[in-house]
């Protein structure tokens, strides 16, 4: 069965990457960064968390979604076995090498900040979304691949076309209205190794996964309907702000979550659908930069929160020293170093190779976030 390229995916992809690293900066200036582990400036910006505080219902579980995406798109042209062994390499060895070698790294930095005792740390932090995605995959091998093998009849027709269908769409946020109520989040937007992260996350893994298995009849709804699930969306956001609907929010918060989700699906389906070089240079560089991003926003913090100067100077600089240590480790060091590129979840080819349009194989690298 040919399957075509989604650039788009991709895109989302790479963007909620930027946007989990400008989030994570954001952490640093509010009152109480510190007590989730991050450094903390003096002199807060608490302004600018009405802005993060729209992402903080979508954003982690959009990663789970487009993580299952990229799993379908992987067992085209893979068996199980190969599968597992893929995931093994590009989930499992990166977490472990980024739980023992780089997380120590940037609570050292924490450490050293507040004069504290240095000590070495082993602890998942940011990567803990791998963690999750790499227990997924065995979970729901069997059944992706069953499904790979009936991808055709009356039953798959039969739900091809109710994915076209708008109420289709309210259906599938049951599971996560279902999720809240029996989990009973303190906080929905409590992610990071908790039993609420670990199950929104399964949810919306598989959810992704059936968005592109039953066709395009998915997509074309999200497109049609792109405006509508904005709007509604954004005034769901606004209530939650004014805690008009707390009484509520164990159900509106899964619904407000999932149409920004599909807003971001539908528009990203209708303009992002094409190959680029930026593409294919930044869907490389994406997940090795998810996991070294809270080294240099720490190294950040460090040398610029003791500074005199405006916060909102700090927060530039924070901005771009984070993404320019990034993607210059990634340039010369991770893309080249032919060894190191496996630690990051890249396959083991030579930098020399020119990079080609990037494809939906890479898809299947999960995205991302610890404290995310």
């Amino acid at each position: 069965m040919l399957i075509d390229r989604r650039y788009d995916i991709d895109w989302l992809r790479v963007i909620a990457i930027g946007l989990l690293l400008i989030y994570h900066i954001a952490i640093g200036f509010q009152p109480w960064g510190v007590f989730i582990g991050f450094i903390q400036n003096n002199e807060a910006l608490e302004g600018i968390w009405a802005p993060m505080s729209m992402l903080n219902v979508w954003r982690i579980p959009l990663l789970f979604f487009v993580s299952g995406m990229g799993v379908y798109f992987a067992i085209q042209r893979r068996s199980w076995k190969a599968l597992l062994l893929e995931r093994t390499k590009r989930i499992l060895l990166p977490f472990i090498f980024g739980i023992l070698v780089i997380v120590p790294l940037h609570i050292y930095l924490w450490q050293s900040y507040y004069n504290q005792d240095l000590s070495y740390m082993v602890n998942p932090a940011h990567l803990w979304f791998l963690a999750n995605i790499f227990i997924y995959v065995p979970i729901f091998t069997p059944l992706f691949f069953y499904l790979k093998s009936r991808q055709q009849g009356e039953i798959y027709a039969a739900f091809h076309r109710l994915m076209g269908n708008p109420i289709a769409l309210l259906v599938l946020m049951i599971p996560f209205i279902a999720e809240a109520k029996i989990v009973q989040p303190e906080n929905f937007e409590l992610y990071a190794m908790t039993p609420h992260g670990f199950w929104i996350g399964m949810v919306a893994f598989l959810t992704g996964f059936f968005c592109v298995y039953f066709g395009t009849s998915f997509w074309h709804n999200v497109s049609r309907c792109r405006w509508s699930f904005l709007v509604v969306a954004f005034a769901l956001y606004i209530l939650r702000m004014q805690q008009v609907t707390v009484d509520l929010s164990a159900y509106l918060i899964p619904v407000e979550s999932n149409l920004w989700i599909y807003a971001i699906f539908g528009f990203g389906y209708k303009y992002l659908n094409r190959p680029s070089k930026a593409l294919a240079y930044l869907s490389s560089a994406a997940y090795p930069i998810y996991i070294i991003h809270m080294f240099f926003l720490y190294l950040a913090s460090w040398l610029f929160f003791p500074l005199g100067i405006h916060p909102v100077v700090k927060l530039i600089a924070v901005i771009v020293f984070t993404f320019a240590g990034c993607f210059l480790s990634y340039e010369f060091l991770i893309r080249r170093i032919v060894w190191v590129r496996p630690l990051f979840g890249l396959k083991a080819k030579t930098a020399k190779v020119k990079i080609a349009i990037a494809t939906n194989e890479e898809l299947e690298t999960p995205l991302p976030e610890k404290l995310l």
